[in-house]
């Protein structure tokens, strides 16, 4: 293995996949037959023995879901395949989304008893904000309820008309056996330890039909990737297995087309030809459109090609802390390579830094390398970059596209167990922050207390957890509290001043500013429409400053200010007292009279929801969400089960996984995720605004 880790791959033969899904679809349980099959591991390791290799941390092994992404490297015909095994769990979404922004293609599981479940809907979203090109891999098949059909009707209904089946299963739920290829028009068995020997052998006689209508649906499909083969089609002539083969190919690099295949990881069914697909159809770094920079400083485009011997520029996804190495930082390269030990420098903050030493990562283990290059990932040591810092040469200094983070929806009130701990904690959470760009920290200036907001209560258990294993920090936590925003109605002209005079020289900022509301969701802009010098070009930074620092509390409870746009349109200042301190008080005066005036009001997050029930406990069920200012969506049939779905308050949502386990004799299960911010009610307003909660 060794060799083939040190041997240089051309691009062309380059895979960076991602492994996604919804929560227990399978996904670990695929990557670790995926490492037994390509010979990166020789024993297959199983969630509930707790030995697998791409769940490392304790925390993951104990409650058998997948905490962090876990990147490895493996090789399949003749191509190397570097792999990033994602969480399901909506909480660690963010680990989801920085694995996305640098990976070229991606494998969704789904679960084939379940077809595609909310999370499913959340990482496709997610796969398609990249143009991430896909492979569908319909799991579980040999599990009661498995259904593949149901599985690729499910992608068609919920996520894309472009999804294609490539295979057909043999036998059903206890009876699958193996799987129909609609390319070769050959059946597959997997025998041997752990599957490992693939069969070939003739279609069953009872499943040729199938075989034949689903591969003339495939066909049509990939006729349309280019004109000869749609007029070789229309003609009638049959295309060739190598015609159908680049067909998919070109259609699944244009994002176009999805293939979909099916097995049962478990069992060690089909995973050998999801590899095939990888490699047959995913792109490699060569295949993707040319990724975009700018040049520092300057609104310039620089269009940069997957090229060894480009300039060097790579973009940093995720944090880590090795208990042995320190910090890790994982970044993938665009352009160019770079040496261990040589100095790169980080756009984003413009500072220089030291490459120490890189390493690729196998899970928690690691490699040392000298040099890495245009289209690998691996992890450096000595780094200060953090989480989307665009890293490159001295002589081109250019900046990628930073990742996008959901807001954290939930906090708890953290603080230790002993002053000895209070210095240690502050440390501690530093690191945290820098790992995971879904936490964020508050300290309440009124009562002193820590605020630690997160994903959800897993999220924040995990963190806590940590806390206590890692860096030996106990802590005390309270009961968790909603992250609720606040916003505006209206638009209003505000003129705030800020003149103070105690002999000596004086301060003096005045400034026009129209505070309006933007559509939820949007955040926050800072318009400049000063002319004729009214305030001075460096007094204008200022300003946007003191917007920024207004809007970290609003005027009702404290909580941040969101969704507004401030137009900066007149001012004056005065040549001796004008400070930049002095512009910036004046703004705060200026929003604080602004929100008031503009009707300030309370958001709080809605969640989407997912219940599944049995038949017997619907009415119950959907009689409890309604009582929590619940509205249902929709409700659907799927296998024996009910789904509900539906959009609840997260205020509502504390201890529901208790709740429902009651409502339905322990049979219920549920999902939850952020939707989007409401108005709250005006009775539990008022009820907020009464006791002040800051933030």
């Amino acid at each position: 293995m060794a060799e083939t880790m040190n041997k240089k791959y051309p691009l062309e033969k380059i895979r960076n996949i991602g492994i996604i899904a919804h929560i227990d679809a399978g996904k670990t349980t695929t990557t670790e037959r995926i490492l037994f099959y390509t010979g990166k591991s020789h024993k297959i390791g199983d969630i509930d023995l707790g030995n697998t290799q791409m769940d490392w941390m304790a925390q993951e092994r104990e409650r058998g879901i997948t905490i962090t992404s876990a990147a490895t490297t493996c090789f399949w015909k003749d191509c190397r395949i570097n792999i990033i095994d994602t969480p399901g769990h909506v909480d660690f979404t963010a680990e989801v989304e920085r694995s996305l922004r640098v990976l070229d293609g991606g494998v969704i599981v789904l679960d084939g008893s379940q077809g595609v479940e909310p999370q499913s809907e959340t990482v496709y979203r997610q796969a398609q904000k990249y143009d991430v090109p896909l492979l569908f891999f319909v799991n579980k098949l040999d599990k009661v309820g498995g259904d593949f059909f149901m599985s690729v009707k499910s992608v068609d209904e919920k996520l894309t008309k472009k999804g294609v089946a490539v295979q057909i299963p043999i036998g059903f739920e206890n009876t699958f056996e193996g799987v129909v290829d609609l390319i070769t028009m050959k059946a597959y068995k997997f025998e041997g330890e752990g599957g490992a020997k693939v069969v070939e052998f003739e279609i069953p006689a009872d499943l040729v039909e199938d075989a034949q209508k689903y591969r003339s649906i495939m066909v049509e499909k990939v006729a349309e990737a280019d004109d000869k083969l749609i007029e070789k089609y229309l003609a009638g002539e049959e295309l060739t297995n190598e015609e159908i083969k680049q067909g998919l190919r070109e259609l699944t690099i244009k994002v176009a087309i999805y293939p979909i295949y099916c097995g049962a990881s478990l069992s060690n069914k089909g995973v050998q030809k999801v590899l095939d697909g990888v490699v047959d159809y995913l792109p490699s770094p060569k295949d993707k459109p040319d990724i975009e920079g700018m040049k520092i400083n300057s609104d310039e485009e620089v269009l940069l090609k997957a090229d060894d011997n480009g300039p060097f520029v790579a973009l940093a996804f995720k944090i880590q802390a090795d208990p042995y190495v320190g910090r890790l930082t994982y970044f993938r390269v665009y352009s160019g390579k770079v040496s261990a030990g040589s100095y790169v420098h980080n756009s984003t903050s413009d500072k220089k830094e030291r490459l120490g030493r890189i390493l690729l990562m196998h899970a928690n283990h690691r490699e040392e390398i000298k040099e890495v290059s245009a289209g690998e990932i691996a992890a450096g040591v000595g780094l200060e970059a953090i989480t989307g810092d665009t890293l490159c040469s001295e002589d081109n200094k250019l900046i990628l596209d930073k990742i996008s983070f959901a807001e954290p929806v939930i906090g708890i009130v953290v603080e230790p167990k002993t002053k000895a701990d209070r210095d240690k904690m502050g440390q501690v959470i530093k690191r945290f922050l820098e790992e995971d760009p879904t936490l964020a920290i508050k300290t309440n200036v009124e009562t002193g207390q820590t605020l630690l907001y997160g994903m959800g209560e897993l999220h924040l258990d995990i963190i806590v957890d940590r806390m206590k294993r890692e860096f030996n920090l106990e802590v005390n936590t309270g009961k968790p509290q909603v992250a609720y925003r606040e916003t505006i109605r209206g638009k209003t002209e505000i003129v705030g001043k800020y003149i103070r005079q105690s002999g000596g020289r004086g301060q003096y900022g005045h400034v026009v500013i129209i505070l309006e509301p933007l559509a939820r969701g949007e955040g926050f802009k800072f318009v400049d429409k000063v002319v004729g010098g009214a305030i001075p070009r460096e007094y204008v930074p200022a300003v946007e400053k003191g917007v920024k620092e207004a809007a970290e509390s609003g005027i009702i409870a404290g909580y941040p200010f969101v969704d507004f746009q401030v137009t900066l349109i007149d001012g004056s200042y005065h040549e001796v007292d004008s400070s930049e301190m002095a512009f910036k008080m004046a703004t705060i005066e200026a929003m604080r009279e602004g929100q008031q005036k503009a009707g300030t009001f309370l958001l709080e997050p809605i969640m989407r929801v997912e219940v599944i029930v049995p038949e017997d406990f619907m009415g119950d069920v959907i009689g409890d969400i309604s009582s929590k200012r619940g509205k249902i969506e929709s409700t659907e049939q799927r296998g024996n089960a009910r789904i509900i779905e539906a959009k609840v308050p997260l205020a509502e949502m504390f201890g529901y996984a208790t709740e429902l386990r009651g409502m339905t004799q322990g049979r219920g299960s549920f999902t939850m995720e952020p939707s989007h911010y409401e108005e709250v009610p005006g009775s539990i307003a008022e009820g907020l605004a009464k006791n002040n909660i800051r933030r």
